[in-house]
C-alpha cells in the first residue's frame, strides 16, 4: 500500500519490509535471501545496453540517474552486449558499488564446474568489483544443473558471489535444480507481465511457498501492451502513464522484483515514480478483464 508516498509491500507471513534505503523520498521494499542478504523488490534491468557504441554515454548516464534516485538493484548479464552492458554499470557505479545489489547471469554454455568460475570472473573484470550479489544461470542449456551449482557453491564460499539463483526456469526445472543440490535459490528471473500471466497458475505460488522471490523481466511486454484500452483508462484514471500501471501491478505482488529498463531521463523518472502508484480494487478488476489470469498450465515463455 501507499503511506505517505512510499511504498510499502505486505508480507504476506513471508516476506519484511527494509526501511533503510531511502532517497529523494523513495523507499523500496526488499526480500531477505538464503546469505540474509536482501534483495530490493526494484531495479533497472540492462537488456539490450551496449549493443551500440553510439548510445554508451546515454546508457552510463541512465543507470547514475537510477542510483541517483535511490534505486539500487541493477541487472545485468555476460550476454547483454557480449559484455559491454557490465562495461557500463562499472562506469555508472564507480564510487559507489556498496550502494548497489548487483545481479548478473552467466550462459548456459558457460555453467560448468570450471567455465562457470571463468565466466564469473570474467563478469567481476568487467564490473570492476570483488562480488555478484545475486550470480543467475540465465536459462537451461545442456550443463547438468549439478556441475552448475557446484560452480556456484564454489564461487560463494570464494566470496565472488553472495547468492545465486536462476532465470526462465519452469516448476519442474526449479524442483530438479533444487534436488541437484540448488536447494539455496535465492531467485527465479522470468517473463512476466500484465500480458504474459502464465507463471501464476504454478511457477509463482511454488516460489512463494519457498520464499524464493521471482524476478519479472520485460514488464511491460517490450512496450506492446502499453496502447491496450483498459490499461490506458486506468492510467488516465489514476494520473498516471501506462507504463506505471503495469508496473504497478506487479509491484503490489508478494515476493516480486520487477526490473524495466530505460535508457532516458525520463524513462527512469516514469518508471521510478510508479513506486508511488496504489491500484484498487476497481483497477485490478478491469486489467483482470483485459489481460485474464490463466485457467491452467502452460510452458514458460521466453524472450
Amino acid at each position: 500500500m501507499l503511506t505517505n508516498g512510499l511504498i510499502e509491500v505486505h508480507d504476506g507471513g513471508h516476506y519484511q519490509i527494509d526501511r533503510a534505503r531511502e532517497c529523494h523520498m523513495l523507499t523500496i521494499a526488499s526480500y531477505p535471501l538464503p546469505s540474509s542478504a536482501r534483495m530490493p523488490a526494484f531495479g533497472l534491468g540492462t537488456w539490450r545496453m551496449g549493443e551500440n557504441r553510439s548510445r554508451r554515454a546515454d546508457e552510463v548516464a541512465a543507470v547514475k540517474l537510477a542510483l541517483d534516485l535511490g534505486v539500487t538493484l541493477i541487472d545485468t548479464a555476460e550476454m547483454y552486449g557480449e559484455g559491454v552492458a557490465e562495461e557500463i554499470i562499472a562506469d555508472a557505479m564507480a564510487g559507489r558499488r556498496d550502494r548497489v545489489f548487483l545481479v548478473s547471469k552467466v550462459y548456459p554454455h558457460n555453467a560448468g564446474k570450471r567455465t562457470a568460475i571463468e565466466a564469473c570472473e570474467r563478469s567481476l573484470k568487467r564490473l570492476k568489483t570483488d562480488r555478484i550479489d545475486a550470480y543467475l544461470l540465465h536459462w537451461r542449456g545442456s550443463v547438468p544443473f549439478a556441475e552448475t551449482i557446484e560452480a556456484f557453491d564454489r564461487l560463494r564460499r570464494d566470496g565472488k558471489i553472495v547468492d545465486y539463483g536462476v532465470s526462465n526456469l519452469d516448476t519442474d526445472d526449479m524442483e530438479e535444480w533444487v534436488e541437484a543440490g540448488g536447494a539455496n535459490v535465492a531467485t527465479d528471473q522470468v517473463l512476466y507481465n500484465l500480458a504474459r500471466r502464465g507463471p501464476e497458475y504454478r511457477l509463482i505460488p511454488w516460489c512463494r511457498r519457498r520464499r524464493i522471490a521471482v524476478m519479472a523481466y520485460s514488464p511491460v511486454d517490450q512496450g506492446r501492451i502499453l496502447k491496450n484500452g483498459a490499461l490506458r483508462r486506468v492510467a488516465e484514471r489514476r494520473s498516471a502513464t501506462p507504463a506505471q500501471v503495469a508496473l504497478a501491478w506487479l509491484l503490489r505482488q508478494d515476493g516480486m522484483v520487477v526490473i524495466p529498463k530505460a535508457v532516458t531521463p525520463e524513462h527512469v523518472r516514469e518508471d521510478v515514480a510508479a513506486l508511488n502508484l496504489k491500484l484498487d480494487a476497481t483497477d485490478l478488476a478491469e486489467l483482470d478483464q483485459a489481460f485474464p489470469p490463466p485457467k491452467g498450465a502452460g510452458p514458460l515463455e521466453m524472450l
